[in-house]
């Protein structure tokens, strides 16, 4: 092991592919840790996700959508999609899919943050961007997104967090109150004014 190496440093051994379809590919892979162990684990590839908080001085721009995997049919989410467009980055990822689904485009755009959504046994990474200043845009979705869009209120953002179970969206709202000083679990009040990303 070299100097500076994590004592939990490892190596993949590789592995096989065994299914693979439209949305990840599910392999068996071997990896040797610094110990000499050699563990086998399940692992989801995936191409990675982008997600929009849209917002302006008064509205944060949600979507309801249905969730087949969870059976929810209304799910309340940010505007999001896969990176699915090969060479396509991240940045124009966003920006497509808020065009798909709230017919907007925006001014200013502004990183949050990129994570991984089960790092366990999954590889997708979601990259998080806020978008203000926004004006109409369109582009063609292939496919029928049953999609409801929400125009929440900013002075009821705790009722957005407190509504929702997913993740992206928790993080991206929980980013927003933090940005407006807004308490996550206020007794009273309404949350400031809005501060657009430059």
């Amino acid at each position: 092991m070299s100097a500076g190496a994590s004592p939990r440093a490892f190596e993949a051994l590789g592995g096989e592919s065994v299914y693979s379809g439209r949305l990840i590919d599910v392999r068996i892979e071997r990896f040797r840790h610094a110990d000499g162990e050699v563990l086998t684990r399940e692992i989801v590839r995936h191409q990675g996700a982008v997600g929009v908080l849209a917002y302006d001085e008064q509205e944060v721009w949600l979507v309801r959508q249905p969730r087949e995997a969870i059976g929810e049919p209304d799910l309340l989410e940010i505007p999001a999609g896969r990176l699915d467009v090969e060479g396509e980055q991240p940045l124009a990822a966003a920006k497509r899919e808020l065009a798909e689904e709230i017919g907007k485009g925006a001014a200013h755009w502004q990183p949050i943050l990129s994570y991984y959504s089960s790092a366990g046994f999954s590889d997708e990474r979601v990259h998080l961007f806020a978008a203000t200043g926004l004006h109409a845009a369109s582009a063609e979705s292939e496919e029928n997104e049953r999609i409801e869009i929400v125009r929440w209120p900013l002075a009821e953002l705790d009722a957005a967090i407190a509504d929702c179970s997913d993740a992206k969206t928790l993080i991206a709202l929980m980013w927003l109150a933090r940005r407006l000083n807004a308490p996550l679990h206020p007794q009273g009040g309404t949350a400031a004014e809005a501060k657009p990303a430059a």
